[in-house]
């Protein structure tokens, strides 16, 4: 009897002994949890804790036969499916955090940043810092930063409270709330001032980081002198069209080349929009040597106008067509025959993301392209197929009619982008008028010309070495000016032709709005009270007869 009491009190012992080792892992954990340093001490606790609870849950199973019983295998068998959940939890966080992989399932993918944002953002050379001054922290606004922070991690953003940090309010010149700035190293600069009614815009914000990382500016002139479009706001000016160039880091002037009789050596693109008089033959001649010594030219010659312009444009196989694009296509959304709707662009860097967007050109001329060796020429804007587009010779006609014997049956091309490749001898000697060929039809000579391939922007021309030059004539320069410019793609039209032309080719190109789609339904009066009688009355009357049947024949 007493051999066996002692045996059963040695028992008790080792039970109580063995919840020394839960104990001696909590003396380990919070010990290096207080000093925040996994120490030797700490260690110690925690191996010698463990390896007391293993050896008590050892036992404790040798002398039961614990692991045999049917309830500790169930139970045994809920603790690894409850721990696999939770680490398979664990890791699809991990994951979540790590990496980001969202869907943005909208139509205009209105929660995706455009892709030149995130080029532009993905290369920052250096930290950059959006600070918005404002008290309420707007959840749309925050989604844009956090999509541009995703993107790289030198894109930081912080909301400021100007009252409670009145020296930073004041070292940016804040003024008052909302307004949001861009910092990168000692420059500063306002991208807007957000309120109710105004959100921070994904344009402006991508646009002001161009210009703050931007190491260089370049120099569009825009020739005056012959009734081109003006440059301050008025009617019919592009006025907008000239800040649009601004806000991506391009300085304009305007250039008379009657007082300069030459284009400057900074210009790197020249804009010759919508001129009504015939130029000079010598500023032609201005605008060729500007041309072959590795310039950019804009051309957009409205309709019924002669700008003198067909030796320039002769040696680059271009025709402007005296006759008028007509469209009807675009009668669906109320645009008259003389506005083209265009929804159908040339495989180029211009129009590269414009998938089947539309534009529009209001009273536009048709061009005719032919093959030149050394250039490279592709169609940027093209018109639907006939019956919907022709050019209408009869422009006096107040009836618009297809004519087989003086009209020329679309599909039309109202835009052209050229280059041409410049050695040092035909930088310094103008080459040649070529003699033109007979000029095929648009469809024609669409098909011939090969898409260009788009070349590295090369260092400023020198003598020694090749340059290229680079050509885009539009039939239109309406769709540019004020009012029109920021509809549709009528603006990323302009700013991407300007872009190319520059040969930035890090400069990213225009980034047109993105607005939801209108999916409401207009009802009429009787169409609303029929689906007020329908929901209300005619629905529950059929789920009632229904149930009436159902009961009946269950009976």
């Amino acid at each position: 009897m007493t051999n066996h009491m002692k045996i059963v009190a040695k028992k008790k012992l080792w039970k109580y002994l063995f919840w020394l080792g839960p104990f001696l892992i909590a003396v380990g954990l919070t010990v290096a949890l207080v000093s925040e340093q996994w120490g030797l001490i700490p260690l110690v606790f925690l191996i010698t804790g463990i390896v007391i609870t293993a050896l008590g849950i050892i036992w404790q199973s040798y002398q039961t036969n614990w692991w045999k019983r049917r309830s500790t295998q169930a139970g045994t068998n809920a603790l690894v499916a409850t721990l696999a959940v939770l680490a398979i939890l664990g890791l699809i966080n991990f994951l979540g955090t790590r990496y980001h992989l969202r869907a943005d399932l909208t139509e205009t993918q209105l929660f995706t940043l455009a892709p030149q944002s995130r080029e532009l953002v993905r290369v920052l050379p250096q930290p950059v810092k959006v600070w918005v001054f404002d008290i309420n922290q707007n959840p749309q606004d925050r989604e844009l930063l956090d999509n541009y922070q995703r993107q790289s991690s030198k894109f930081k953003y912080e909301y400021i409270d100007p009252q409670t940090r009145p020296g930073l309010a004041e070292k940016f010149g804040v003024k008052d709330y909302g307004e949001v700035y861009l910092e990168s190293g000692d420059k500063r600069q306002l991208v807007q001032t957000v309120n109710e009614n105004e959100r921070l815009s994904e344009i402006r914000l991508t646009s002001r980081l161009q210009q703050l990382t931007s190491s260089t500016t370049a120099k569009v002139y825009l020739l005056q002198g012959h009734g081109e479009r003006q440059l301050s706001p008025g009617k019919d000016a592009i006025s907008q069209a000239v800040q649009g160039l601004g806000d991506k880091s391009f300085t304009t002037s305007p250039l008379n080349l009657g007082e300069t009789s030459k284009v400057p050596q900074d210009a790197a693109v020249v804009i010759v929009a919508g001129p009504k008089r015939g130029l000079f033959e010598g500023e032609v001649k201005a605008l060729q040597e500007y041309l072959n010594r590795g310039g950019n030219l804009l051309l957009m010659i409205d309709p019924n106008t002669d700008p003198k312009l067909n030796s320039l444009l002769q040696e680059w196989g271009v025709r402007l067509d005296n006759r008028l694009a007509v469209d009807v296509s675009g009668g669906s959304v109320g645009l008259g025959p003389a506005t083209p709707l265009v929804t159908e662009y040339g495989q180029h860097p211009i129009t590269k993301d414009f998938d089947n967007g539309n534009s529009f050109y209001r009273i536009a001329r048709p061009l005719e392209i032919t093959s030149v060796p050394g250039v490279e020429a592709t169609p940027l804007l093209r018109t639907k197929p006939y019956p919907n587009s022709w050019a209408e010779s009869d422009l006096q006609s107040e009836k618009l009619e297809f004519n087989a014997d003086k009209d020329l049956k679309g599909p039309l091309t109202l835009g052209v982008a050229l280059t041409r490749k410049q050695t040092p001898k035909s930088a310094s000697t103008p080459q040649p008028a070529p003699t033109p060929s007979p000029l095929p039809s648009p469809t024609t000579q669409s098909k011939a010309s090969p898409a260009p391939s788009v070349p590295s922007a090369p260092s400023a021309p020198s003598s020694q070495t090749a340059t290229e030059s680079r050509l885009v004539v539009l039939g239109n320069s309406d769709f540019a000016t004020d009012g029109l410019f920021q509809q549709q793609l009528n603006g990323d039209v302009f700013l991407n032709s300007v872009t190319w032309l520059s040969q930035q080719e890090k400069q990213p190109l225009s980034i047109r709005p993105k607005e939801p789609k209108n999916r409401r339904i207009t009802l009429t009066t009787t169409q609303g009270n029929l689906l007020i009688l329908s929901s209300l009355l005619l629905l529950p009357l059929i789920g009632f007869a229904i149930a009436v049947i159902i009961w009946w024949k269950r009976r």
